[in-house]
């Protein structure tokens, strides 16, 4: 069993029980066009898996015409201040599946359904860790083609300057003599944040302000691999125009399968 919990004001409190496979057997299961559950009783019940697979077509049925990909819902706009920051810990509390023939549309169907809309322009923030510097200039190259002004904080700023891209330098603390990250925040200023975190917790300026970020529901992202999908997304949408998110049943995607 999967056992979700939440602690307030040192009280321990259950969001939800369930099997551990609710919801990754039902994704696989559209995903690939094979109903694994069915299989699965069947074996239970005596039958041989090779028999049971050859029954039902499974390695001789053509893949789905399709990309799913399966986005976590977070709970942190109910948890004001808490650092969105990922650890460890199971914190999702739901998961959505985006479709679509190309990947790029798929994740941005599911990040629409996280509640994650990626903007198609604007601002955008980029600022990582050292680590992350060489990996963020494509990432950030891509974000001014696509038409989006980027303000980077200082040692991000200095890593895009040296590979000829431009930016607005910011800073994470208060008091300095560039523009305040959370003040940017709160002023409706950015659309679109990228950032791979130094520092962790809410005792921090950083993640003040990427509570702050969420708090206004504003897109965050904290990998570089999410970066890069998201840049993809935005692509794809600006591409495809009002067609990017279409919606299509799911047994239009499975090969072999027509509508009644």
């Amino acid at each position: 069993m999967n056992v979700q919990f939440a602690i307030a004001a040192g009280e321990i409190f259950v969001l939800e029980v369930n099997p551990r496979a609710s919801r990754t057997v039902p994704f696989v299961s559209k995903a690939t066009g094979i109903p694994w559950p069915r299989v699965a009783m069947k074996v239970m019940l005596g039958r041989s898996l090779r028999d049971v697979l050859w029954e039902m077509g499974v390695g001789r049925n053509p893949r789905p015409l399709m990309h799913a990909v399966k986005a976590p819902v977070f709970p942190f706009k109910k948890f004001p201040g808490v650092d969105m920051v990922l650890g460890p810990e199971m914190r999702s509390t739901g998961e959505v599946m985006g479709m679509d023939a190309s990947f790029e549309l798929a994740f941005a169907k599911a990040a629409v359904s996280t509640e994650l809309s990626l903007p198609s322009f604007g601002n955008a923030l980029v600022s990582v860790n050292d680590p992350d510097k060489p990996r963020i200039v494509p990432v950030a190259r891509d974000l001014c083609e696509l038409g989006f002004k980027l303000f980077a904080t200082i040692g991000t700023h200095r890593a895009l300057q040296e590979a000829g891209i431009s930016s607005v330098v910011v800073s994470k603390r208060a008091g300095s003599p560039e523009g305040f990250l959370l003040d940017l925040i709160n002023h409706g200023v950015l659309d679109l944040l990228i950032n791979t975190p130094v520092h962790y917790g809410p005792a921090w300026e950083e993640g003040r302000w990427r509570a702050a970020a969420t708090a206004r529901g504003l897109p965050l992202i904290t990998t570089i691999a999410g970066a890069r999908a998201a840049v993809g997304a935005i692509r794809a949408m600006k591409r495809n125009g009002g067609d990017a998110l279409a919606v299509r049943a799911l047994q239009d995607y499975i090969a072999g399968v027509t509508r009644p």
